[in-house]
């Protein structure tokens, strides 16, 4: 998810993985994976970034889950 403005002013977060394109026309105009635009006031060059930044973080993101070796581990410290 990135934020951005609407040109009059009103901050919303936006899902990056539905983009489509992004042009400058010269407003910045978003075109979603369903055919919706969007314009923004941020530009172009400012929405790729987020985007980007977006795409990169979700990556690194690690996933939250038990492994047994923890489970061990708290099984063995517990018995001592």
């Amino acid at each position: 998810m990135i934020k951005l403005t609407r040109l009059d002013g009103e901050p919303f977060v936006l899902n990056a993985d539905l983009i489509r394109y992004v042009e400058r026309r010269p407003d910045t105009f978003i075109t979603l994976t369903n055919g919706d635009r969007i314009v923004v006031a941020e530009s172009m060059d400012e929405v790729i970034r987020r985007a980007v930044e977006y795409q990169q973080q979700k990556h690194f993101m690690p996933i939250p889950h038990s492994s047994p070796v923890q489970r061990d581990e708290s099984i063995s410290s517990t018995a001592t």
